[in-house]
């Protein structure tokens, strides 16, 4: 089997079974598995396999078929432009979670405070998208993640060294804000939003997500009771709190908010249209 005939074999069986892009997907594991970029696969199409890496393109496929995300297979995923690395601890970063980073941004520089030395703080922190994607875009601030997860702070704390921001990124093992002193201008989650009784119904590329980061109890609204009662103290005054929400939550996280003297604003849609990011401020 020549590189082309393998990629055109994944893409038959992935199109079988009904994988939303079959072809993108043959063409990454079989350069994954191979070590090749687009134009080396080009180049070397006509190119036989050795047995051993006929075995580990198999072994790639084999996974996609068992619906593991292709992020979860090469350990990296794209958010904001830039290169996260994931593990099994760490949720995968998603496109419409960029809303909550446009979001942030915006509610920033409404207050003309791009160019202030902002204090950050990422709960339920993960792979460290939100907060790095924030000091990308934030070179004055300085930012701390937080997760009940070692293993996803760890992940955490490598991207940050590899994208550079290490310096003005820290991470710390806690529940959400528990651990932390006040005094933060804004601070971002992606909490655990999926209703219990939900997540067996989830697609089964999402269900490869860590539990802890998708269980958000009963209601779903389990991590923003939480995270309400700790915001308040964790803010600045006029401080802004940015928050990820699931579909049809954004009126009963408004409500959490303005019960514990949070301000919300209209939820920001993200570009399907859904209610994905809700801004608050500290009065």
């Amino acid at each position: 089997m020549t590189v082309a005939e393998a990629r055109r074999t994944l893409a038959a069986a992935f199109r079988v079974a009904g994988l939303a892009t079959p072809e993108l997907d043959a063409r990454v594991l079989v350069g994954h598995a191979l070590a090749l970029d687009h134009a080396a696969l080009a180049a070397q199409a006509d190119r036989a396999l050795a047995e051993h890496e006929a075995n580990a393109v198999s072994a790639l496929a084999a996974r996609r078929l068992a619906r593991e995300p292709i992020a979860r297979i090469v350990g990296v995923k794209e958010f904001w432009g830039l290169p996260f690395s994931v593990n099994a601890a760490t949720l995968v970063p998603r496109p419409e979670t960029e809303t909550v980073v446009e979001a942030a941004l915006a509610a920033i520089d409404a207050a003309d405070l791009r160019a202030r030395p902002l204090v950050i703080a990422d709960l339920g922190t993960g792979s460290g998208a939100l907060l790095l994607a924030l000091l990308h875009e934030l070179p004055n601030a300085l930012g701390v993640g937080t997760d009940v997860s070692v293993p996803a702070l760890t992940i955490a704390r490598g991207n940050a060294e590899q994208l550079g921001l290490g310096g003005r990124a820290h991470f710390l093992a806690c529940d959400f804000g528990a651990a932390l002193a006040p005094g933060f201008d804004v601070v971002v989650s992606n909490p655990p939003y999926i209703a219990s009784g939900d997540i067996a119904g989830l697609p089964p590329e999402v269900r490869h997500d860590p539990h802890l980061a998708l269980d958000g109890g009963a209601d779903g609204l389990r991590a923003y009771r939480a995270i309400a009662g700790e915001a308040r103290r964790l803010l600045k005054p006029a401080g802004h709190l940015v928050l990820e929400l699931g579909a049809g939550q954004a009126a009963g996280v408004a409500a959490l908010l303005a019960a514990a003297t949070l301000l919300p604003s209209p939820a920001r849609a993200d570009l399907a249209g859904t209610a994905r990011a809700l801004v608050a401020t500290a009065p």
